[in-house]
Formats: structure tokens, sequence, C-alpha cells
């Protein structure tokens, strides 16, 4: 993959090389699992082949957050939807690994870990995206069970999933602090799938609703009224390798473009003769490495210890992103008309990379969070 030199930085120990040069084996065996078009049915694949070869226990289990990002940036130079295979699993999964009983976690993770169970994250409602407090789905106390009622949508891996962890009301209290997080089953009664999202990057995500679901409460992830907490300790983990899947497709970018400038000649020259272009490749060559230094550094930060990662994990990401949209555009402009080719490698980066300004909080959310933590630090 291109330039390895970071994995010398001090950032990584040497299991974190071993890590990447195993993976890299991986994922050359990727490409045979894309089908005719059925994004749904590859995705499983996916995750069954990660899980096959043991990579899910690095999102499922560990939690290694320079391991996460390591894989996921792999993932996305070479296959953006094993990426998201990947990822999913462990967003979907780390509220149980983090907080949940003894008895969810040997409900769930094994199969998890195995790729034989697929997970979800279902936070975001349709009024209810960045902003967590307007969330309206309800989780009603009725003797040992939870009745939940309302709609989720944008969730990753709906339609696919075994099972879900939602983010609910467990009690009729504004606001955030009387949210929950329970797991509900693909097959509980009251649970639908209510329409399939098709977005411009082939990834499974759909809307759901819940009439009326009857769950246990020993479904509870964590206590009662925490879910905040939950949510915000399982997106501390996985915003930095937000960044890092960005970093993948960015990486990919400019190794493309390198290709292209050395090889097309315009004007009785290539391509990469023109200062233009030498300016473009020091613009984006410069971006990646930034980049690489906010994730790893949140990610290394993590690991040694910190409770908390916030405005690391969120300048990791905001940067990441939205660099790599700067990247990827600029190889395009660099392939000219055969950029924009679909079916191309430049077109699925490009098609891939936008999405990553948004989920798991926007650039502008993270402004506002980076300016909080900032206040407060000074």
């Amino acid at each position: 993959m291109g330039r390895d030199d970071f994995l010398s930085w001090p950032f990584f120990d040497e299991e974190h090389r071993a890590l990447r040069s195993d993976l890299q084996r991986f994922v050359t065996e990727l490409t045979p699992l894309d089908d005719d078009g059925d994004h749904r049915a590859t995705c499983r694949r996916l995750v069954e082949a990660l899980g096959k070869d043991q990579w899910l226990r690095y999102a499922v289990n560990e939690l290694e957050v320079r391991s996460l990002c390591l894989i996921r940036e792999t993932l996305a130079y070479h296959h953006g939807l094993a990426d998201f295979a990947f990822a999913m699993q462990g967003l979907g999964s780390a509220p149980i690994t983090l907080y949940g009983s003894d008895d969810l976690k040997s409900k769930y993770l094994p199969a998890t870990a195995a790729g034989k169970a697929i997970a979800a994250f279902a936070l975001s409602e349709p009024d209810a995206g960045s902003d967590v407090a307007a969330i309206a789905t309800t989780a009603d106390t009725d003797g040992d069970s939870y009745i939940i009622n309302g709609t989720k949508t944008w969730i990753s891996n709906g339609g696919i999933a075994d099972y879900y962890v939602v983010f609910a009301r467990t009690e009729k209290v504004p606001g955030t602090k009387s949210l929950s997080a329970v797991v509900v089953d693909k097959d509980t009664p009251g649970f639908a799938v209510e329409e399939e999202i098709e977005v411009v990057a082939p990834h499974p995500l759909a809307k759901l609703s819940f009439r009326d679901c009857r769950v246990p409460r020993t479904q509870l992830v964590g206590n009662a009224g925490k879910g905040l907490k939950v949510a915000l300790g399982t997106l501390d983990v996985f915003r930095a390798s937000v960044g890092a899947a960005a970093l993948g497709f960015a990486r990919r970018a400019l190794d493309e473009a390198l290709v292209r400038v050395e090889t097309r000649e315009q004007f009785g020259q290539k391509l990469a003769e023109f200062q233009l272009t030498q300016a473009k490749l020091a613009d984006m060559a410069t971006a990646i490495d930034a980049s690489a230094l906010l994730v790893y550094r949140s990610a290394w930060t993590k690991d040694t210890g910190a409770e908390r990662v916030t405005k690391e994990s969120s300048m990791a990401k905001m940067y990441a992103t939205e660099a790599a949209q700067k990247v990827v555009d600029d190889a395009v402009q660099l392939f000219g008309a055969a950029g924009v080719v679909k079916g191309g490698v430049m077109e699925r980066l490009y098609r891939e990379v936008r999405a990553l300004r948004i989920y798991e909080g926007t650039t502008e959310i993270h402004k506002l969070i980076i300016a909080k933590q900032v206040r407060t630090d000074a």
C-alpha cells in the first residue's frame, strides 16, 4: 500500500507493524467477494470473511484504537465496503463490549466477532441526528420488560443486522438524562425494517420502526438513564477511526494520481512536469501526513490511558475527512474526464469519501465540540 514510513512513528509498536503486514495479505482476497450489485449480500460475505480470519476481534473484543485505525485505513484503501463492514460490527457491538452485562456479552459478542451475527448502532432519528437530546423513541417499563415505540433512520447495517443497540427514553423527561440503550433482536415482534435507504456509496442503510416492541429489561446496556454515556463512550473509541478510513481513501487517491501524472502526456510533456501539478501533489501529500498525525495521535492517547479523547478524536475526524475530500477531488481533477467514468477507482473514491464528513458527527458539530473543549482547557 504505497508508503508505509509512518509506521516508524513512535505511536506504533512492532505488533502494529505485524498487523499491517498480515492484513495486506488478507485484502488481496477481497475483490472476488464482490457480486453483481447486491451490496447487502456483499456486506454479509465481507463480515463472514473478516470474522473467519479473526479481524473482527479487533473491533468487537479488543478495541485497541491504533489497531482499529490501521485496519480501517488499510481496508478503505483497498475496499470501501470492507471498511464499512468492519467498522459497523465494532460500532454496533461496542456498547455491549464497553458497558454490557456479562450475560449480554456472552450472548452477542462471540457470534459478532466470528462474523456469524451482524450488529447495528441505532441512534439517529428523523428529527434527531446531531441533536441527541431530541430523540423521541421511548422504552416504557412494563413489569420485567421495556415496550419500545418510535422510529430510527440512517441506521448502518439496517435490514441485515441480527441485533440493534437502540437508544430510547426510559423516562418521560426531556433532554439526555432519560436516555437508555437497549438491545433489540431482529425477530422481536413489533420491530420492522420500514425502508431500505440507498445512498451514493452502496452501503446497507435503513429506516426502522418500533411498534409496541417488547424486550426483557435484561437487554438494557449499562444503567437506565445513562444512554448518553454509552453513546459517547462508544463514539470516543470509533470517531478517530472514521478519520483513518478517510486517510485510506486519500492515500489511494494520491497513489492513483501519481501513476496518472507520470504516464499521461499533454503539450509534449508528462503532467508531472507541470508546476501546477507538482503544487497539487505537494498539497495532497501534506494533507495526508497531517491527517495521519492527528488520527494516530488521538488513537495513541486513548490507548495509553486517557479516559476521554473528545478534543483529539474530533480534531482527527474533522480534519482527516475534510482533507480526504479535497485530496480525492484533486486526484479526480488530475485524471480529467477519466476520473469521472462510472466504475473507475477515482469515481468510486469520490462517492465513498463524501459521507465521512457527515456520519458520527458532521464537520460543523465537531467544530463546536473542539471549541468547547478549547474553552474548557483555557
